[in-house]
């Protein structure tokens, strides 16, 4: 599990197309600290499993499903991306939970800058909209948010100037992808109550 408090912005130096896949090399100093192999790295968002590690590299295998389904599969040598280790149990939950597991992906629309903070537009696919409300946590590209305003096909966030110089979204123009994941919590309870309304018809 993850928090979408991003530990550092690293970079693809490598990618080798396979078959139905893809391996990445990515450099990222601090989350290589201590890794082996078998352990979980979140790449803008997606949950990674190191495949090797060497000084302050790894790999990572990324199957075709996963390059469908979200933004990774535009990514070239020279990259920035964002990583995050997964929590350690008895630390602080910065952001929200953050499964690492991608639900689509959306566009940017708009950037409005401002003295102190910049407002993004950002699309919203339609089989995401009922999860995704004002005030409410979103993951964009693997980094905890707030929702500022939340419409039928889109959504904003607000920057800090923190985010936009130790985040992808500091770089990030309108055309470009990222990942999103709503809040699992929203999911949950919609499945539940869907269970009950089904209990209570028959």
């Amino acid at each position: 599990m993850f928090t979408g408090i991003v530990e550092e912005l690293g970079e693809v130096t490598a990618v080798e197309t396979l078959d139905d896949a893809c391996r990445f090399r990515l450099r990222g100093p601090v989350v290589t600290q201590g890794a082996k192999h078998g352990d979980s790295i979140a790449v803008n968002g997606v949950c990674l499993t190191v495949v090797d590690h060497e000084g302050d590299e790894f790999t990572a295998d990324v199957m075709a499903e996963t390059l469908n389904r979200s933004s990774l599969g535009a990514l070239r040598a020279g990259s920035r991306v964002n990583l995050e280790r997964p929590m350690a149990v008895g630390e602080r939950l910065g952001g929200h939970i953050v499964q690492g597991h991608v639900d689509g992906t959306g566009e940017i629309l708009e950037r409005k800058p401002s003295e102190n903070w910049e407002i993004v537009k950002i699309s919203l696919p339609a089989q995401l909209t009922r999860y995704v409300v004002e005030k409410g946590s979103i993951t964009v590209d693997g980094i905890s948010l707030t929702v500022v305003d939340a419409g039928t096909d889109h959504f904003t966030v607000s920057l800090i100037p923190t985010t936009l110089d130790l985040t992808t979204l500091g770089h990030k123009q309108p055309g470009d992808p990222v990942n999103l994941e709503v809040d699992v919590i929203a999911k949950y309870v919609e499945r539940m109550l869907g269970d009950r309304a089904q209990g209570a018809t028959r």
